[in-house]
């Protein structure tokens, strides 16, 4: 059996090359029309560049596959022939799909193009894994919804198909997916099975009861502040059961968060690099250590969905709708100027004197950053947000390329955290 796969989301062509440089093996992409995350910022995946995008890949070293996971109407159905001339063009390594009003068009035009049924196919039993086996499906994305032991079944009754389950990141409360509450909150301008979702289950809400007999009586929950967010599911971290699913027969494990931040991307990519390649050498990682990691990422809190349990009310964050990163991301290393300066493209305001981190895919160094001089070589006391600056720092990591600096917040119930905005980030 070859080794797992480590699957990341690629939003952006940034955060396509971030995550493959921090251990990323494949990346999935897709455009507007036909993905159920629909970017809008940055230099975002569209027809004109998904032939760059997935030759870069390439070049890095890792798989590109292309999603086409929309819950298509008639009017998208319209569009698919032209989607299919691309990919006919530029030959990704794997197709996504859910919808099997797809199926025909993708088998025929494009036979040598691996295709994958997507989760939200909702694909739940052995069953009918063997049916998409049949029609010559390389791989199924299993229903986030199974167990463990669910999962070892259809392994072990289908072992002639590539299975591929969800280990990270957000997790809706609809059933896979399924879910018409963007349509009507927006109505129907936000469509959630078609790329639009306005996340409504994020929301906080007033709770009231009503007696049916007494329908001028109402009764407000107000046990408490956390009773508003009623429908807010706590985020997927599976890193621990890692060695369980690959002896499951799990062969791709796949992060969630194309509309995330390229610092997201990276963290979880290096974290879950680390459990996968700890299992193959077989040696024990430090799972409360990486866990600390990717709490400094935005989540929700983490919970292990289906996997080894039934959700219940600790699988909620009551709390609050937004994701919360135990870390500030400062910004990017771009360039070597001199042996202790570099260029740094920055992502939240930088100031001198301050212990920072600096990330490489390969380790993590605690250092200062002494001065700031700007574009003109004049020294600075605080550098903005998307400023370009020039930094003198005392200790960096031996290869600095790929270099994230951040501010770690302090462990403890002081500790404050960072409201994480994923598309500015």
């Amino acid at each position: 059996m070859s080794r797992a796969e480590l699957l990341l989301p690629a939003g952006n062509l940034e955060k396509m090359r971030y995550a493959i440089a921090y251990g990323a093996d494949a990346v999935y992409l897709g455009t507007a029309d036909f993905s159920l995350r629909s970017p809008k910022s940055g230099n975002i995946i569209t027809n004109d560049n998904l032939k760059t995008s997935i030759e870069t890949a390439h070049k890095m070293g890792a798989k590109a596959y292309v999603t086409l996971n929309v819950f298509a109407n008639n009017e998208i159905m319209e569009k698919l022939p032209p989607i299919i001339e691309t990919l006919r063009e530029i030959k990704p390594d794997g197709v996504i799909f859910a919808d099997s009003g797809f199926y025909p068009s993708l088998k025929a035009n494009l036979p040598d193009v691996p295709l994958h049924v997507s989760t939200q196919a909702n694909v739940l039993n052995y069953e009918a894994v063997k049916f998409w086996r049949d029609q010559g499906v390389s791989r199924v994305i299993l229903a986030r919804e199974l167990s463990l032991r669910e999962i070892e079944q259809i392994s072990r009754k289908v072992p002639d198909i590539e299975l591929e389950v969800l280990i990270h990141g957000s997790i809706c409360v609809a059933y896979s997916g399924r879910c018409l509450l963007s349509d009507y909150m927006s109505n129907n301008q936000r469509k959630a099975n078609q790329g639009n979702c306005t996340q409504p289950c994020r929301w906080p809400y007033k709770v009231r009861l009503v007696d049916p007999k007494k329908p001028e009586e109402e009764y407000e929950l107000l046990e408490d502040e956390r009773t508003s967010y009623v429908m807010n599911p706590k985020d997927l971290a599976l890193i621990e059961y890692i060695p369980d699913l690959i002896n499951a027969g799990v062969c791709s494990f796949k992060v969630e968060g194309r509309t995330k931040s390229m610092y997201y991307a990276s963290l979880v990519a290096k974290a879950y690099r680390t459990a996968i390649n700890a299992y193959y050498e077989g040696k024990t990682p430090d799972i409360d250590r990486l866990f600390e990691e990717l709490k400094c990422a935005g989540n929700r809190g983490f919970s292990t969905g289906f996997l080894v349990e039934k959700p219940d009310s600790e699988h909620y964050n009551y709390a609050c709708g937004k994701s919360r990163a135990k870390s500030v991301f400062q910004g990017i290393i771009t360039e070597k100027i001199t042996d202790n300066t570099y260029k740094v493209s920055v992502k939240n305001q930088l100031k001198p004197g301050d212990d920072f981190d600096v990330i490489t895919p390969h380790e993590q160094v605690n250092t200062v950053i002494a001065e700031i001089f700007n574009e003109y070589g004049e020294k600075i006391e605080v550098a903005n947000t998307n400023s370009e600056v020039i930094v003198k720092i005392e200790n960096l990591p031996e290869n600095w390329k790929w270099g994230i600096i951040r501010h770690k917040e302090e462990s403890g119930d002081k500790a404050k955290t960072h409201v994480y905005c994923g598309t500015c980030n």
